[in-house]
């Protein structure tokens, strides 16, 4: 599947593109745009990988490959925010470096208070500035705070015997998750509108659409037909049903990707190098830089290829010197531990992405951004 994460990860970088560039009309359907799409196809597959993990896996196996999988390369992340991108910014904004450390959402704050995944803030110093969405270096990290939440799901719910040996199980929490959204106004007012409550309902039937495929999927197969009618029926479904649509859409689009990645070819460097989770966390902050330096204002075409160039070679150092090296070893140390505790490819549980609002927070905490 990395030839589509990689698809869709740059899918993100598109979408952020409108609003990075201050440049209206970017292309919505069913409600949400290009990103929110692409995270929705993130989160299924995600659930489809993560659930076979942990049913391959003890609880503590699973756990330690989760947090290594996404920890390590975000943390790098945050810091290359605070130790490259940021004191540009503020470099060009203020001429010079005097208060960067000390300002309020200071470097070692961002670090800190964002440390857990959950993203208390975008900003650092008050940088970027003067640029068309400005207050937020990496609107994309804030998916990955909702990716874990479903990862602990999925690990409660696989402690019980009874969800692993059945299908059902898996495909009733699904419903109730699209219930769920559909009712999102009640539990809104019931949870005092708590937003990561608003944030998870949007996502959450994605992720377990993908995990109830996976325990369908030696019953009912991945086949052409129902491959192709599968995306028809998310078309229609996402189009007609207004509100929870796209929630109810879930599951076809979820087996429609599943099936796409049994019949695409990927070529060997895709297939052997897992770059998505690199380019969604590294792209919208490339994006912000070149947004100081004016670049968004030579055209949305040009400002996304020349960003998708820049972030390729930032994905690829985090792949083959965090993301693999790390995988690599833990995997080896639980396969010590357990020998048949195999599963859990190392790619298998990449975010995501996610974009979102209505499926991405673009104006952070009121209007989050969505990647």
């Amino acid at each position: 599947m990395n030839l589509i994460r990689l698809f869709l990860a740059f899918v993100v970088l598109v979408h952020h593109s409108w609003p990075l560039a201050g440049v209206p009309g970017e292309p919505h359907f069913a409600g949400d745009t290009l990103g929110g799409w692409a995270v929705a196809g993130f989160f299924g597959i995600s659930g489809y990988l993560i659930t076979s993990s942990r049913w391959s896996n003890s609880l503590g196996s699973y756990l330690i490959n989760r947090i290594a999988r996404i920890m390590p390369a975000f943390w790098v992340c945050l810091l290359m925010m605070a130790a490259f991108f940021a004191p540009v910014g503020y470099l060009v904004n203020h001429g010079s470096f005097t208060g960067y450390l000390t300002s309020g959402h200071s470097p070692l704050n961002f670090l800190i208070s964002n440390s857990l995944l959950e993203m208390r803030f975008y900003d650092i110093a008050g940088t970027p500035l003067n640029v068309p969405y400005s207050g937020a270096w990496n609107g994309s990290l804030w998916s990955l705070y909702y990716e874990f939440i479903c990862y602990l799901i999925i690990a409660a719910l696989g402690t019980f015997a009874f969800v692993r040996r059945s299908r059902w199980p898996l495909t009733l929490a699904f419903l109730v998750s699209v219930i769920a959204q559909a009712n999102v106004d009640l539990i809104g007012r019931l949870t005092n509108d708590n937003f990561d409550v608003v944030l998870l309902l949007r996502l959450l039937p994605f992720f377990l659409a993908g995990s109830t495929v996976f325990m369908w999927k030696d019953k009912i197969g991945f086949h052409w037909f129902p491959g192709v009618l599968s995306f028809l029926a998310a078309f229609v479904v996402s189009s007609t049903v207004p509100g929870w649509g796209v929630q109810a859409s879930a599951l076809f689009v979820t087996y429609g990707i599943i099936w796409l990645s049994t019949v695409l070819k990927q070529p060997q460097l895709v297939a052997k190098n897992d770059i998505s989770y690199g380019v969604y966390i590294y792209a919208f902050a490339v994006q912000q830089l070149l947004a100081v330096f004016g670049v968004h204002e030579r055209g949305l075409l040009f400002f996304s290829i020349l960003a998708a160039v820049m972030t390729v070679p930032l994905a690829t150092a985090s792949w083959l010197w965090i993301e693999r090296p790390i995988m690599r070893r833990v995997r080896s140390a639980t396969r010590k531990k357990r020998p048949s505790a195999d599963a859990g490819s190392l790619d298998d549980s990449h975010p995501p992405g996610r974009d979102i609002g209505r499926m991405e927070p673009l104006r952070v905490v009121t209007d989050p951004i969505v990647g």
